[in-house]
């Protein structure tokens, strides 16, 4: 067998080994980007290899995780082994830009962040930190434009990239807070901005899982690295230290225009918050029927092939978005609505979910989304 193959091969083998595996989304990915890459390659070594990915994809067990969080993670890495020999398999995986700039707000593209003042010249990732973006909005340090979390190498970094670059005024980038291990989102900023990405749309030097950017495109990219300024202060939790750079950062940075929400350069910088939160229906319980003891359950969602959702919900007009992606990171769609029923039922109809475990985590989540709306507060959606 080809060098490389039986490498591959040997790495997938012994991650099937481990009921982890089995049970990793890690996995799942790297057999369906296999299996819809593979073929391209017309090669013997490359049919056998298939005939063993179908095999794996029918002894996986149902999903408990997007991602284990091992330190050395097999999947991937024998995924990178082949698309260092074959380059070509990496865009075989790949699809168009998905997310788009609206034209008549910013920040853009939703997600997890707050905004303190848009005409500010410094963004802040707080990377795995969720504790440290709160503290540092309610610091409010003078210069912070918007600040949130990023833990993922693609979809996380995507986000980034688009965000900034609709706004001219930020001309600053601080890494701060823990990096993700395996995923390694803050490194791959950092390999990001040095080096930029590849034909293929992959990180170049990063050593993160899956450092591939699907929603954006090579342009968003050059302007990014050359409109911001990157400073690494990966792992420092010290808000003070992190106040002081920005200002720090602020005073060297050319006056800019405020970048108003409805897209204007106006005075109109009001504190914006986006999160993720939630609450749990509760059920009135019927006394004339036998009564059920539910009992402890350690099974997960099981795995939805028809994707998974994102829940961000804004309290500043009351909005609950939805994104859509499928398994291989790609954003299918959006829905967004005022209520979690109305919501739960348009992806229903539509038949967005397939699983009954994956739509009753979503009503339960979409719940708790809307509760936190009305009361006021943080939550982040739960893992499936």
């Amino acid at each position: 067998m080809n060098p490389t193959f039986k490498k591959v091969h040997l790495e997938i083998q012994r991650g099937m080994k481990l009921s982890r595996c089995r049970k990793c989304g890690c996995m799942r990915g790297t057999l369906n980007n296999l299996k819809a890459s593979l073929p391209s390659l017309k090669m013997k070594a490359a049919e056998e290899l298939l005939q063993n990915v179908y095999e794996w994809l029918n002894h996986l067990e149902p999903q408990a995780y997007p991602c284990f969080g091992c330190k050395y993670c097999i999947p991937p890495e024998a995924m990178t082994m082949l698309t260092t020999k074959y380059p070509s398999l990496a865009s075989s995986t790949l699809s168009s830009c998905e997310i788009k700039i609206s034209k008549n707000s910013w920040p853009p593209v939703e997600g997890e962040y707050t905004v303190l003042d848009k005409s500010a010249p410094v963004a802040v990732s707080t990377l795995a930190s969720v504790k440290l973006e709160e503290k540092l909005a309610k610091l409010k340090p003078a210069g912070l434009c918007i600040v949130g979390k990023t833990e993922t190498e693609n979809i996380g970094i995507d986000k980034i990239v688009k965000n900034i670059v609709s706004n001219p005024a930020i001309n600053f980038l601080i890494l701060t807070g823990k990096d993700t291990e395996g995923h390694q989102s803050g490194k791959t900023l950092l390999a990001l901005y040095e080096n930029g990405v590849d034909k293929d749309m992959r990180v170049i030097g990063s050593k993160g899982r899956r450092p591939i950017l699907k929603n954006v495109t090579p342009s968003d990219i050059n302007v990014f690295r050359k409109q911001v300024q990157v400073r690494d202060m990966i792992g420092c939790e010290d808000t003070r230290k992190i106040a002081k750079s920005i200002m720090e950062l602020s005073q060297t940075a050319a006056p800019a225009k405020a970048v108003s929400a409805c897209g204007c350069s106006c005075e109109c910088n009001d504190q914006q918050t986006v999160k993720t939160a939630v609450s749990i229906p509760l059920l009135k319980p019927f006394l004339s029927v036998p009564r059920i003891t539910a009992r402890k359950y350690s099974k997960s969602v099981k795995l939805d092939k028809a994707g998974y959702f994102v829940i961000i919900p804004s309290k500043k007009d009351g909005n609950i978005l939805i994104e859509h992606y499928s398994y291989d990171n790609k954003l299918l769609r959006k829905i967004e609505g005022k209520n979690s029923r109305d919501l739960y039922f348009t992806i229903i109809e539509n038949n967005w979910v397939t699983e009954l475990s994956h739509a009753a985590y979503l009503g339960k989540e979409l719940a708790r989304a809307e509760m936190s709306i009305k009361k006021d507060f943080k939550f982040i959606q739960d893992g499936a």
